[in-house]
């Protein structure tokens, strides 16, 4: 997909920023491995403390993640200022997940003035374990 605005410079804070800001990305330790126009790579550990008496990483863990990306993809291609909220997003687990890491990358798939489309896809130990899809609100700067 082409994008008529990419910030590199965006692209290049939000990397290292994955915890700057604390909350649930801080406490499930997000890292963003690469961010490209319309296109990031993510990771997350499946830590021993996040998972169920089953043994296998919880849901809400994967599905944060995927609410995460869903998010960060579109700052590099929206403008300056603009800011996104998640309108919906659906999600197949297609596999539990009990160790290792989750890779997660999201691609940008439709963007319009007022809102974007992602999907999400999340590998662990190169296997599929999750499949989404999401639409974000942009939000523009007040002139």
């Amino acid at each position: 997909m082409e994008f008529e605005l990419f910030d590199e410079r965006t692209a290049e804070r939000m990397l290292g920023a994955a915890t700057a800001t604390g909350g649930i990305s801080t406490y499930l330790d997000f890292r963003h491995a690469a961010l490209t126009a319309g296109r990031l790579e993510a990771e997350m550990d499946a830590r021993q403390d996040l998972l169920t008496p089953f043994g296998n990483l919880h849901g809400g863990c994967l599905s944060a993640f995927v609410d995460h990306c869903l998010g960060v993809v579109f700052y590099p291609v929206i403008p300056k200022g603009a800011w996104v909220a998640t309108t919906e997003f659906k999600l197949n687990l297609l596999r539990p997940v009990s160790s290792g890491v989750c890779v997660a990358v999201a691609e940008i798939i439709s963007l319009t003035k007022r809102s974007g489309v992602a999907r999400i896809d999340i590998t662990n130990n190169d296997k599929a374990v999750c499949a989404a899809q999401g639409t974000v609100t942009i939000v523009l700067p007040k002139a």
